[in-house]
């Protein structure tokens, strides 16, 4: 491929993910980023908390499983939340319309949270703790992505001033 093609599909992949690279300036506030922060960990490990019970009600079988237990998720949960909250304005600092790109990431990361889940369904894990591991990473996903976004805003770029007309 000749250099223009590679350059023009570049292009063309930053454009369809929304990357503009206006560089500072658009990231949310810092106390409104550190709010969402909080509301995404707390809202995610109750969501993985709540998944947890509703798994040993549903299935008894899985009642003192590993995974289940409070401290094993809520380390892996605090740790993937805070990652994912300092992503966000990183992602911020590509685009001036973030919640896009940042989105695509979500579901990436969110499916390569997956394999992990897939290893341990390999290894003989029972099935249905698997699947409830597999519902607590979309639940911390569904509850990430809009904290974040919905609390802790993308800033809009200035507008320039508009002489006043008389």
């Amino acid at each position: 491929m000749p250099p223009q093609s590679s350059s023009l599909s570049g292009t063309r992949a930053a454009r369809a993910l929304g990357l503009d690279f206006p560089g500072g300036g658009h990231q949310p506030a810092a106390a409104r980023w550190i709010v969402a922060t909080i509301v995404a960990v707390a809202g995610s490990v109750a969501a993985c908390a709540a998944l947890a019970a509703l798994g040993v009600a549903l299935f008894p079988a899985t009642a003192g499983y590993d995974h289940f237990r409070f401290a094993d998720y809520t380390k892996l949960t605090v740790i993937g939340v805070v990652v994912a909250c300092a992503a966000w304005p990183i992602v911020t600092w590509f685009s001036t319309s973030a919640r896009k790109p940042f989105l695509v990431l979500t579901v990436l990361v969110t499916l390569g949270g997956l394999a992990p889940d897939a290893w341990i369904l390999y290894k003989g894990q029972p099935a249905v703790a698997v699947g409830i591991l597999v519902l607590m990473h979309v639940a911390i996903a569904l509850v990430t992505y809009p904290a974040l976004v919905l609390i802790a805003p993308q800033r809009k770029p200035a507008r320039p001033a508009v002489p006043l007309q008389r």
